[in-house]
Order: C-alpha cells, then sequence, then structure tokens
C-alpha cells in the first residue's frame, strides 16, 4: 500500500469517527502514539499500520473512556505481544501457542502395536542409502533393540538425518544430538525413578514433553539472538564442516 497523507488518513477515519480532524491527529502524534515517517520536505507519511493504530486509539477514547496514558501503555504492551487489561491492571500474558514441534503428552504414552522395522526397511521408508543407515548405527544416531529391529522413534530420526543430508550435514556432525539426548534421557529417568507401572509411563510421557518443550525453546531463542553469541556470525550459511 502506498503511504498516505495526513489528509487521506483523516478520511480514512471519517466513516467512524466523523469528529476526527487534521489537528486531532497531529495532537496524537505530539503526544506519541502515531509516529509517521517524514518525507525529506518533511512531510507526514503514514501506513496502515499507522490507520489501524489511530483507530485503537480513537476507539479507546471513544468507547471505553481511556485517558492518554492508558492507551499509550496498551499500545506499548501490545507491541510486546501482551494483552491490554485496561486502567490500572497490568497486561496479561498469553499463553503461548502449542509447539508443533514437540509431540503432547497424549503422543508419548506408547500406544496400539511398537513399529519394528529391519534394517533395509528403514533405510527404505527413510530415503536413505545402506552407507548413511551404517554411519547413522556408528554415531549412536539410530539405536535398534536385542531383535535388531527399529522402531517409530528410528525411524523419526533416519528422517530427520536424510533432511539433514541435503544440507551437507553428515552423522558425525550429530554426535552433540546424541549427547544431548542421553542426557535428557537422564533426567527424565531421575525425574521419575521412583514412580513404578502406568504412573512411571505417564510421568515420563508429562516430563519428556517438558523436556522437549524446554530443549525446543532454548535452541530457538538462540537462533533468533546470533550476534549475541561469541563467536557466530550472523547470517553465514553454508555446507557442515569439521
Amino acid at each position: 500500500m502506498r503511504p498516505l497523507t495526513i489528509g487521506a488518513v483523516v478520511a480514512a477515519l471519517a466513516e467512524d469517527f466523523p469528529d476526527v480532524t487534521v489537528s486531532k491527529v497531529r495532537f496524537l502524534e505530539a503526544e506519541g502514539l502515531v509516529t509517521p515517517e517524514r518525507t525529506g520536505s518533511g512531510y507526514r507519511r503514514y501506513t496502515e499500520a499507522d490507520v489501524e493504530r489511530l483507530r485503537y486509539v480513537l476507539r479507546a477514547q471513544r468507547d471505553l473512556f481511556w485517558p492518554l496514558r492508558v492507551i499509550k501503555d496498551s499500545l506499548e504492551a501490545l507491541e510486546r505481544g501482551l494483552v491490554p487489561d485496561g486502567p490500572g491492571r497490568p497486561p496479561v500474558v498469553p499463553d503461548p501457542a502449542p509447539d508443533p514441534a514437540v509431540p503432547p503428552v497424549a503422543e508419548l504414552v506408547e500406544t496400539g502395536t511398537p513399529l519394528r522395522l529391519t534394517r533395509t526397511e528403514l533405510a527404505s521408508a527413510a530415503g536413505l542409502d545402506d552407507g548413511l543407515v551404517a554411519d547413522l548405527l556408528d554415531h549412536g544416531l539410530l539405536r535398534p533393540g536385542a531383535d535388531r529391529m527399529h522402531g517409530s522413534e528410528d525411524l523419526r530420526a533416519a528422517r530427520a538425518a536424510a533432511g539433514l543430508a541435503r544440507f551437507g550435514v553428515e552423522a558425525r556432525h550429530l554426535r552433540a544430538a546424541r549427547t544431548a539426548a542421553d542426557r535428557e534421557v537422564g533426567l527424565v529417568e531421575q525425574v521419575t525413578g521412583g514412580l513404578r507401572g502406568e504412573d512411571r509411563r505417564r510421568a515420563a510421557a508429562e516430563v519428556t514433553h517438558l523436556v522437549l518443550t524446554l530443549h525446543t525453546a532454548l535452541v530457538r531463542a538462540g537462533l533468533d539472538t546470533p550476534a549475541e553469541r561469541p563467536g557466530t556470525a550472523s547470517g553465514s550459511r553454508g555446507t557442515v564442516t569439521g
């Protein structure tokens, strides 16, 4: 959308707010409630987001009778992803949306007939050649049972490894993931070790869900702030080495 002049902004707001004027919009700008861009010659240029912000301000004044200080605090809360709760009350912190990368507790409680695949079936289902399967086994990324059959988690791991291989990631690069997973397994076992039977199975599923949620959140937070990590080149991409 092309930037709007202050006159066009007033026209856009006039249907819902017939009393709005150029002077009113300038006043709200002076109060810090909207900050349009300025051209080199000093003319204001408003975006659609600026117009929606002004709608919010005008509606809060007209319908809720909020003073400008409260409206400004509410706008700042909205910019931080919070939900304003009115004068004298702190903003509400919304619950994060469920992370699709983390299975819910119910899915972590094993039900039905466990999947059991031969090495050949695993390679075919994951789209891997036998050499990469061998590398994943050598580096502990796949762990067949005593009967040498592979379960559903090995299939997930193999498919993830196949996807990473397209980015140049080899099995040897994934040893850190194996180490981290083993430590997290140890934590789950430590927390649930005093339980038995069904209680332990369900508690292990819940603790596993929480550990995976924490792990995913930490990885995503680290990727969101690469410049803050010493020795990290922001924006670098390419084949993994080492």
